[in-house]
């Protein structure tokens, strides 16, 4: 007897959103977690991949391409009037799975996306300078840094029919913490890009953490 799940991203699953504390440079992120499957006694392999096919409107989301960096054309959203920033990056990961299980053997199959909203992500008029668009792609980077956090820890760690609904959301709260605490140290030890030689150190340090990550086949 063969059980086929398939479980996507943001179609009636419990959805958590991670959220930066309110201030200066405020960033949200959201990702899906926890799913249920009734499987009897199966081994567990599991298969991760990068996937840029999510259930996020298409017209809205910028998934992260190396090849592809931010530009001001990208930030869509209505500045908030009342915020010191000059800008607002809206960013995060997400994944989405398929389970399978015959013959007693479970195939779970995760894809894993970072993306950025574009209606969601803001700049004031007079603002689009060279240097405030790295800040803000910095902040895309670490979204996709923390991303590949979540991988490793999903292809690390021994999934079974017993621990993986309970690890999956192990594994993302760790690696939202991870997140959160890397984007709020980044702008408080920066003051939002206003200490240059701090942001270069930034800088240097996030593109260093990138070089090592090698991308997951699609």
């Amino acid at each position: 007897m063969a059980i086929q799940k398939r479980l996507i991203a943001l179609q009636g699953f419990r959805l958590f959103f991670c959220k930066l504390n309110p201030g200066k440079s405020m960033k949200y992120f959201f990702a899906v977690l926890v799913f249920s499957s009734q499987v009897a006694a199966a081994q567990f392999t599991t298969h991760v991949y990068w996937t840029e096919q999510s259930t996020l409107p298409a017209s809205e989301v910028i998934y992260f391409s190396h090849a592809q960096p931010l530009q001001w054309a990208h930030f869509k959203g209505k500045p908030d009037a009342e915020s010191p920033a000059a800008a607002l990056t809206a960013s995060g990961f997400g994944y989405k799975a398929d389970l399978k299980v015959k013959g007693g053997k479970g195939d779970l199959n995760v894809g894993v996306y970072c993306f950025f909203n574009k209606n969601n992500s803001w700049v004031k008029p007079g603002k689009t300078t060279a240097y405030i668009l790295a800040h803000e792609q910095n902040h895309f980077n670490i979204s996709y840094v923390a991303a590949w956090v979540f991988v490793n820890k999903l292809k690390t760690t021994a999934l079974n029919q017993d621990n993986y609904n309970q690890e999956l959301a192990r594994m993302y709260q760790e690696s939202c913490d991870y997140m959160n605490k890397m984007q709020k140290d980044y702008d408080s030890q920066t003051r939002n890009g206003q200490l240059p030689a701090i942001q270069a150190r930034w800088q240097d340090q996030i593109g260093e953490m990138m070089i090592n990550l090698k991308p997951l086949q699609q």
